[in-house]
This record gives C-alpha cells, structure tokens and sequence, in this order.
C-alpha cells in the first residue's frame, strides 16, 4: 500500500521534529484536507519556534480570517511585516502587506503602513 502524502510527512517529522519546512507542508496538508484545527497547531508552533520561517505568517493570518478570528489575523499579518522587512523579503512584505490593508479595510492608495 502506498503512503499518502500526510502519512509520508508524518513520517519524516518524527526523524526531524523541528524541521521547518516539514511542519509547514504539514500545516498546509492539513489545511488540503480540511483539517483546520491540526493545521493552525503547525502554523502556530512555526510562529513560536520558528519566527523567521517568513512563509507562515501570510498563511496563518488567512487561516484565522477563515476561522473569524479579524483580530489575529490583523496582529500575525503585523507580525509578519516587521519579520519580512527585518530579513528583506520585499516580496513576502509586499504580499503581508496587501492582506493586512484588505483585513483592515484600507483601500490600496491609502499609504497608512
């Protein structure tokens, strides 16, 4: 019998339990399979233990506007901004960016942030 994807996943992160890359294809397997609950534990450990891992925060604050948690979205979009631009990620700034003006509601002329 072959492995699923999230089999093969669960797999390999008992070897290398704080790889990174491995809970974030988790969190977003998870996610795939409509396991909402299982994947914000992974994104949210990333944002604890991994705060750097830059890729988490555009996903996560999106996870939160879907569970109608505005509010925690807003602050890990936040979040997010000051680690993009600490690592010069123009391109994930830029993209935390539009997300957070759209979960605030700033029309995109408005330069508030």
């Amino acid at each position: 019998m072959e492995l699923s994807r999230l089999d093969k996943l669960l797999e390999f992160i008992k070897n290398e339990p704080e790889d990174e890359f491995l809970k974030y294809a988790l969190a977003t397997e998870y996610l795939r399979l409509n396991q909402a609950d299982k994947a914000l534990i992974y994104y949210e450990d990333l944002t604890t233990n991994h705060p750097d891992y830059v890729g988490t925060y555009y996903h996560l604050g999106k996870l939160y506007e879907a569970l109608n948690r505005k509010e925690d979205a807003i602050n890990i979009y936040e979040t997010g901004m000051k680690v993009a631009k600490q690592k010069r990620d123009n391109h994930a700034f830029s993209e935390l960016q539009a997300v957070y003006r759209q979960a605030m509601g700033v029309e995109e002329d408005d330069d508030d942030y």
